[in-house]
């Protein structure tokens, strides 16, 4: 069986390295990892003006698509205007992202998004975001100082995608966002909110064989079983294809 190729999003930013300042795709080496670590091969992908055209030549290569956590996603996407606390990605990657999660829910080609990748997950299915959770938290368990992962519990519902990918109803994460959902979107289930303060933790289209965004970041923990699962549905994926 032939090992399946995952698309993993990419951060458009500006870098610095060596004696250059210039824009570039990348992605935090753990989600590259976490997915070999799994059994699959991840190709980086970024926007280009083909593919924000049309996604499906694309999407032919691949057998899954992981889009990834970064800056938040730009509330014009949803219809309201910016918080002062909202920092958006750029304009590209909105779209670019935006699209994939809406072809991949078309194709039923698995899909998973960390973080800003649920917030995504969200938005492409018409739902809004919370943008700026700590306007209403008396206290922000979601994200630690200086950049630091936040460690808390979410519990997940029974017999959901969320639970049989997490293998558990209750999950010790790693989290780092400051934006939730607000409004679900249409077709959207929510199946784990966070322990303590109720923020929705997870959304899945139980229509379709792996449509899910999780707010944690499975890909910081090796103990994490979620990309594990995601991977092997990949896999499912592509020898299906295989098969036809």
């Amino acid at each position: 069986m032939r090992t399946p190729n995952v698309g993993v999003t990419c951060n458009i930013e500006v870098v610095r390295y060596g004696v250059w300042t210039e824009p570039a795709a990348m992605v935090p080496l753990t989600y590259v990892r976490a997915i070999a670590r799994a059994g699959g091969r991840p190709l980086l992908i970024a926007p280009t003006p083909a593919d924000l055209d049309e996604p499906g030549e694309l999407l032919d290569l691949l057998d899954g698509v992981l889009v990834t956590g970064g800056a938040d996603v730009g509330p014009d996407a949803y219809g309201e205007r910016p918080h002062a606390e909202t920092a958006a990605a750029t304009a590209d990657r909105d779209s670019f992202e935006l699209l994939l999660v809406r072809a991949a829910a078309a194709r039923d080609l698995p899909c998973l998004g960390v973080c800003r990748g649920m917030q995504v997950v969200n938005v492409a299915y018409g739902g809004s975001l919370e943008q700026h959770l700590a306007d209403r938290r008396e206290r922000d368990i979601h994200r630690g100082d200086d950049g630091e992962f936040a460690d808390h519990r979410v519990d997940v519902e029974p017999e959901t995608l969320a639970a049989l990918a997490a293998g558990a109803t209750r999950v010790d994460v790693k989290s780092h966002h400051h934006q939730g959902v607000a409004r679900v979107g249409d077709g959207l289930r929510v199946t784990a909110r966070a322990e303590g303060d109720g923020t929705v933790e997870a959304i899945e289209d139980v229509q379709r064989r792996f449509m899910l965004g999780v707010l944690w970041h499975p890909e910081e923990d090796e103990a994490d079983r979620l990309i594990g699962a995601f991977v092997q549905e990949c896999r499912a994926a592509a020898a299906a294809e295989a098969r036809t």
